[in-house]
């Protein structure tokens, strides 16, 4: 199998022909394409695609759909548009623990997330607010943006000295301690305010 995260760890996203030649390997090598989808909104709409393109369209036989990271209260989704190795998983779930009961609360949040827009609002939001934070980033000259923004993932190098002073009011992690490479990320309910407060803490903060 082969498995790739959409958005990527790196706030980066797969185009549709990469994953198609990602999908075009694998199963000429008798294996699967495996998307983690736990910000394929994002992606989606960075890409300016539908979920259906970036998906079954390029050969993704599995994805795991996120809905925490899009607004769900919790509950993440296994779809299957290679059907014919589905038959076990009803019991495959069961033995990984993966099936909580209540389930119908879940699906009622999948289903208000889906139904209409709402995910693609909820993603476009973010993915907004993290180039807000991006631009407002890039005009602090001891700061370097190490990785293009293009969903809701803000990557940046900031000098090792600053960084406790920024986590006493903002968590977020130290991506690469070696480099003090930081990972920023934008959300749903993220606020314009907040970047704006933020920036102004680093402004004062690295001055």
């Amino acid at each position: 199998m082969i498995s790739v995260s959409q958005a990527t760890e790196m706030g980066t996203v797969y185009s549709p022909r990469e994953l198609k030649t990602l999908s075009a390997f694998a199963h000429k090598n008798n294996m699967l394409l495996h998307m983690d989808g736990a910000r394929i909104a994002n992606a989606a709409v960075g890409l300016n695609a539908s979920l259906k393109e970036i998906t079954a369209d390029v050969g993704v036989d599995v994805l795991s759909f996120g809905g925490a990271k899009n607004g769900m209260m919790y509950g993440e989704a296994v779809v299957f548009f290679n059907r014919s190795i589905a038959e076990d998983f009803k019991f495959i779930r069961k033995q990984g623990m993966h099936l909580p009961s209540k389930m119908r609360f879940i699906a009622a949040q999948f289903e208000a997330l889906l139904s209409g827009d709402l995910w693609r609002k909820s993603a476009a939001h973010s993915n907004r607010m993290a180039q807000l934070l991006a631009n407002e980033l890039k005009g602090i000259p001891q700061i370097k943006l190490t990785q293009p923004v293009q969903s809701n993932g803000v990557f940046a190098v900031i000098p090792e000295k600053y960084i406790p002073t920024l986590q006493k009011k903002y968590f977020f992690y130290v991506w690469n301690e070696e480099i003090s490479e930081v990972r920023f990320m934008t959300s749903f309910d993220t606020t314009e305010d907040d970047i704006r407060d933020f920036v102004a803490l680093v402004k004062k903060t690295v001055k």
